[in-house]
């Protein structure tokens, strides 16, 4: 009995990847860019509280969906071999279930918004519920999840502002590209394994010129970045977060430049630091 409830929690924890909190991260930088610019550099604690756990929680349900989506592929992909569900640790009814708990508890946290969030909300849910999917529909998967990532962020400003100015959306198309562009350098990790079992990605379908489409989507969103700055009379503080940024994204074009696998991954989780310097650098215009 102990051991089926440890081994049950065990699952529980690798399904949500609640032991793997990158995808935490990239998903909760970009909503507090949104949130302090929104809150005009302060936020309340209220909305700080439901949207970090608003992220926490829908992070995971993405990730509990996924892998039932993937069920029947992930045993033969070398990175997905071990996930519960493929192991037997979880069933697909446990996994099911463990999903609409945890949209319970996203709806639980949005309903103590504004009405206007709520019904932005429902777009959240479905963009969540529907990227897995989509990768055996459309070799454009990672744009999906660029929107099901960037789309806390125009809750954030329906919340905060009551409606959505256009730098929202300048910052929701930058994090698109952005997310487009990190994701396919983990899709460059799987790519030989998804060719093989048919499942699609950009990584797949930007071929060998995956490297200088990358550099583009970077550049892009730097450009992007620029412009909300300028919109918001942003000073050095934000500019230099920027330039860092621009560091890292370099520091990724080298690791990326011989698509080795440890180092595509590793350049996929050096995305960290971009969200995070550039938070530090709308946060300090504000203060």
């Amino acid at each position: 009995m102990t051991n089926s409830f440890v081994g049950k929690w065990q699952g529980i924890v690798k399904i949500t990847r609640a032991d793997k909190p990158i995808g935490t991260y990239l998903l909760l930088w970009p909503t507090y860019w949104a949130l302090w610019i929104a809150g005009d550099g302060f936020p309340t604690l209220h909305w700080l509280a439901v949207f970090t756990l608003g992220v926490f929680v829908m992070r995971s349900a993405g990730c509990v969906i996924n892998d039932w989506a993937d069920r029947n592929v992930d045993g033969q992909v070398k990175r997905t071999q071990h996930r519960p569900l493929v192991t037997g640790i979880l069933t697909p009814n446990d996994a099911l279930s463990l999903f609409g708990l945890l949209i319970g508890i996203a709806l639980g946290l949005v309903l103590t918004l504004s009405w206007y969030t709520i019904q932005l909300s429902v777009v959240a849910v479905l963009l969540a519920a529907s990227y897995p999917f989509m990768k055996r529909y459309t070799q454009l998967p990672q744009v999906v999840l660029g929107a099901a990532f960037s789309w806390g962020m125009i809750m954030a400003f329906a919340e905060g502002m009551g409606e959505l100015p256009t730098v929202a959306w300048l910052l929701f198309s930058a994090n698109v590209l952005w997310t487009v562009a990190y994701d396919t350098m983990y899709a460059m990790v799987d790519r030989d394994d998804d060719l093989n079992i048919g499942v699609k990605s950009t990584a797949i379908l930007f071929g060998r010129h995956d490297k200088r489409i990358i550099l583009f989507l970077q550049l892009a969103t730097l450009a992007l970045l620029m412009s909300v700055g300028e919109m918001l009379a942003f000073g050095w503080p934000y500019q230099l977060s920027l330039i860092v940024a621009a560091g890292f994204f370099c520091y990724q074009q080298i690791l990326i430049v011989n698509r080795e696998r440890d180092k595509c991954f590793q350049a996929f989780l050096n995305n960290h630091f971009v969200g995070l310097v550039i938070f530090i650098g709308i946060s300090i215009e504000y203060l």
